[in-house]
Formats: C-alpha cells, structure tokens, sequence
C-alpha cells in the first residue's frame, strides 16, 4: 500500500553522506536496491541516481515489520540519524560507506512488481529484455553514469563554445530533400498534397547560410536523422555538435577543437595533448589501412616492394614490376608462434580477402615461408618492417591501397588477439587532405567523398575535370581510439565553384537549382571564407565510459532491426490519419 509522501523533502541524494555527517538527521528518498533481514535488525540500501547509502532498522517492532513488507525497487522514504559504521562493516567499494542510517521512520512511497531482470546486479540480460524495460535498465547504475557522463560532456560543450564567442541557433526540423547519401526520413505535408518535408541529415546547407547571415561563430548540439542500417556506432537518430565558423582554415578549426577535447576529457579526468597529431589520408592508408587508424599500439604496415623488385621470388616480382606493391608488419612476439598457429593466421588472412600472406621469421639466417629467399633479401625486408628478433613479419602483395586495407583489417585482429591495445587508453588523430570525390564503378559517376559543398585544395583545383580522382579535398576528419569522433571541412563559398563541382558530380545546372537553388543564390550575395566541423557525441561517450555500443550511452536506443521495444514504434496508423495526410492505406 502506497504512503503519501507528506511534508517530508529530501536533505541528501544516496549518495551524499560522510564521516562528517555523522549525528546529522537526513532524509532519503529513492529505490530499494538490496534488502538483508538478520532478524533482529535489517540492512537495506537505498538508491538513486547519486549513489546508495546503508540504512538500519532495528528495535522498534513496527518499523521492522513495515521493513520485512519491503521489496526490490520499491520506492521509500527513510528518516533518520547518520552514525558511523564499525571499523570490520565499512565497505570501501561506496562513497558512502563508512557511514549508515539509523531509521527513525519509513514510508513506502510505491510497490514495485518483480522485475524482469535484477537491477542491483549488472548481470547478462538480453538487449531484447533491456530495451523493452528501458526504464528498468536506466536504473542500473552503469547505465546512470554513462548518461550523467553524457549530461557532463555536453555542458561542457556549451560552456566551451559560449566562452569562446560562438552563438547556439537552432536550425529547422523539417526540411528540404536534398538525397545525397544516406536516405532521407520524409515526413508528408497534410497542408500541401504530394509534399514532404525531410528530417535533417545534417544542419549544414543552414549553418553555412548562418555564415553568409554574418553569425560568424555558430554551434549547437542538434539531433539529426538518416535512414540506414544500424551498428553498433550507429542509430537512425544521433546527435552531433555542429560548429561552423567564418574567416576559417583547417588550423582555425583545429584551434578551437583542440581545446574543446581538452575539457570534454577533463569530465573523465585524462588529459589530452596538443597539438593533436595530423596525418594525411594517404599516409593512413598506406600505413595503417584505414582512413580512421587506431594509433594506441604500433603494428604500422611498411612498404618493402623495393627489397622484391629485384629478388628471386617470381610472384612479388611480377606483382611490383606491373604496378603493385609489397607490404607488411611486423608482428610482436610473432617468432613464437606454432607452425600451426602460422597456418591458422595464413588461413585468416585469405578469408579476409588477401591472395595469401608470407611470413618471415629473423635468425641466424631467417626461415622465410618462401623456400630459396636469399638472407640478404629477408634481412633487408625485416630491417625496412623494423622487425625484432622476437617478432614475425608478415607480408602481402598487390594494389597498393587494397592490400593495405586488407592488412590494416589483419592488423587489428592480431592487436586483439595478443592483447596488444592498452586499457584505459585514447589516442586521437586528425586525418587531413582526403580525396575530394570517389568513382562508383556501379553507375560510372563520382560521388563526393563527404558532400558536395567540400572546398577542394587549392593547388589541386586545375585537375577537377581532366583528374578528378587526384583532386584532394580540405576536409578533415577527426579519431578516437580508431572511431570517427568527427568530420568537417572547409566550404565552397564560390558560386561558380560550388556549380562547377556539382556539374562535375552528374548535377546538371537544372538539377541543382531544383535541389539546392536558395542555397546557390544565397552563396552570390557576399559569402565569406568558411568551414566547420560535426562531432559526434554518441560515439565520443561511448569511448570515454569504455562502452562498445553507442546504445548505452543513448537514454531510449533502437534496436538492430531499427526498433523501439519500448514504446512500440514504429507502427501503423489509423486510416484517418493517412487520408488527412494524402497517403493510401496499403492492402
């Protein structure tokens, strides 16, 4: 039976009392997360969102019967005295617990049913189970730190950026088609028959209108929407913290984004270095095959077709002299391994994709998988991978980017496998100069790497037409612990270059001012210099609370298949709804 809460406010969270406290009368409010009856007096912890304090009941009969009525999560109030615990009770594991509550009186604010899984345990549950119960789950004290994790991170953002001179503005809801990408999310217009709005993939034809309007400094932490297939680093709507500045150069924005990781990692208590380190894409590719490479352990890929352009190995020879490259690292701890366990990775590799993977072990002379290898030439591929007599050194041949690409996805399996990654730790990067538009072999066209308002660099400019795939773009991404936090660039604020490009991308002049007209119109009238970037603050809580999943760290996630278990969306609508909206029922 429910008891009114009465006059009674709450003096501390769970989480508030000290050794300092002691002899203070507090009253707490919260959930029962424990309960121990030993008779003749019972334990139960009290919890909220700040933490959970012990609180005693014994001597008085009625206040140890109301005790034994009392059950997992239903919600109390406790009157009482704080006094210190025993030295052999103290548990070192609360912030709480060198003190307890001696219980003067005791309301049970609500009943709870028995819940589904347990939420004082952070035992294994189904996410099918979790999310249909989020409201439990939200419960568990992990997921309460990663969303007071999240509500840190964010007033961070806001108090960075506002003492840094940009202004917060707010861009439309309901927008304009513009398909270029993921899929839209279309909402119909009821007013305009046969229209739709669109939700917003991004705010970023608005904030670089805001640039033309003079706002000069904008940002906002803004929701946005594409419909695409879920990852784990990936939901139907995400939320990002949108910057756009004028007057601005790629170290303009790496001057402020800097700082701004700086406090964000202050709310975990690490510190972040500056300047962050710049790699071209190029470099990224090539070394560590990947355009978002993880830099918190070594294993970085070298090329050595120039130790085989020459030697006796018929297949590395042939694959270089047409144009490929040879390719490698250097495995630690590799010299180690089994005949076995060198078969099982060759096997791995293959599946992956590669053509096949030689290895080399270093000695006195090195064993080399490749029978009739002169030593000079293994000792000349080790020293170039910078192989140690321990290691293994393992190699590939090939396109030069494919093969890289292959062998950064082998690279991060190894890491994994022998440990190689260190806990606890973050490594950020910036990876500059990406190309500017990538060829789609499927439809014979070029797609803008990023999107079509991508400044190119401008010593590349002159080959948009006759090379394109040459053409490197200011853009600019930023990685965290092999994660894309963010991604920005400098913009197009030339009209004749803005349609110059989209002509370039299949975007015939007609098609442009359909789509995008008040924007080319806009950019005519005086447009500044200007750039920005988009971080993501999904993925960057999900990396700080050490979670794989930006689902927890999300308050009301979809599931994989895109669904709200909770609540029960999506789901159909009544035919009314769907004639006001000029839409045919189906069936």
């Amino acid at each position: 039976m429910a008891e009114p809460l009465g006059d009674w406010t709450r003096t501390h969270t769970c989480g508030a009392l000290r050794a300092d406290d002691v002899g203070v009368e507090s009253v707490l409010l919260g959930w029962v997360h424990r309960i121990r009856d030993l008779g003749g007096v019972t334990f139960i912890d009290i919890r909220d969102r700040e933490g959970v304090t012990q609180v005693v009941v014994r001597e008085n009969e009625a206040l140890m019967n109301a005790a034994k009525r009392l059950r997992s999560e239903h919600v109390v109030g406790v009157k009482g005295v704080v006094q210190r615990r025993s030295d052999d009770t103290v548990n070192t594991k609360l912030a709480t617990g060198e003190v307890e509550l001696l219980v003067r009186e005791l309301r049970t604010l609500n009943e709870a049913r028995t819940p589904p899984f347990q939420i004082a345990e952070d035992s294994p549950v189904s996410e099918e189970v979790r999310l249909k119960y989020r409201y439990l789950d939200l419960r568990r004290p992990r997921l309460q730190y990663n969303i007071g994790l999240r509500h840190r991170v964010t007033m961070a953002v806001r108090r960075f950026f506002d003492a840094n001179g940009f202004w917060e503005i707010e861009t439309p809801i309901l927008a304009k088609s513009t398909p270029e990408g993921a899929r839209d999310f279309l909402v119909p217009s009821r007013i305009h028959p046969g229209e739709f709005y669109a939700l917003p993939q991004s705010p970023q034809i608005f904030k670089q209108i805001l640039m033309i309007s003079g706002m000069d400094r904008y940002f906002q932490i803004v929701r946005c929407f594409r419909d695409e297939d879920q990852r784990a680093d990936r939901q139907l709507e995400f939320t990002q913290i949108d910057v756009e500045m004028s007057f601005a150069r790629p170290d303009t924005v790496y001057g402020v984004i800097e700082p701004l990781m700086q406090q964000i990692f202050k709310e975990i208590g690490r510190d972040v270095t500056v300047p962050i380190r710049r790699m071209p894409y190029a470099e990224a590719i090539a070394r560590y095959g990947s355009d978002k490479p993880d830099l918190r352990f070594g294993l970085a890929i070298a090329d050595v077709s120039d130790v085989f352009r020459d030697a006796d190995y018929r297949v590395f020879k042939e694959i270089v002299a047409g144009g490929g490259v040879v390719r490698g690292f250097a495995v630690p701890g590799g010299n180690r391994y089994t005949g076995s366990q060198i078969k099982a990775l060759v096997d791995q590799a293959k599946q992956m994709g590669l053509a096949g993977l030689m290895w080399v072990r270093p000695g006195e002379p090195p064993v080399s998988a490749v029978k009739g290898l002169n030593e000079a030439t293994l000792q000349r591929a080790l020293a170039q991978a910078d192989a140690r007599r321990d290691d293994l050194l393992v190699m590939a041949a090939g396109a030069a980017d494919g093969t890289s690409k292959l062998l950064g996805q082998l690279r991060l399996v190894i890491a994994k496998k022998e440990n190689l990654v260190p806990a606890d730790s973050y490594a950020l990067l910036w990876v500059t100069e990406f190309p500017l538009l990538e060829y789609h072999e499927e439809d014979g066209r070029w797609y803008s790497m990023h999107h079509p308002f991508t400044s190119p660099l401008d010593e590349d400019l002159d080959r948009l037409e006759s090379d394109p795939g040459s053409v490197r773009a200011k853009a600019y991404d930023l990685v965290l612990n092999g994660s894309e936090i963010g991604g920005g660039s400098i913009r197009i604020h030339d009209a004749r270059l803005q349609a110059r490009l989209f002509r370039r991308l299949g975007i015939s002049d007609e098609e442009a001012r359909v789509r995008f007209g008040f924007f080319l119109e806009a950019l005519e009238y005086g447009t500044p210099p200007h750039g920005g970037i988009a971080l993501g603050v999904d993925r960057i809580v999900a990396t700080l609370a050490g979670e794989s999943s930006i689902r927890e760290v999300i308050a009301f996630p979809k599931t994989a298949n895109a669904l709200d278990l909770m609540a029960g969306a999506p789901s159909p609508v009544d035919a009314r709804q769907l004639r006001e909206l000029h839409l045919k029922p189906q069936g």
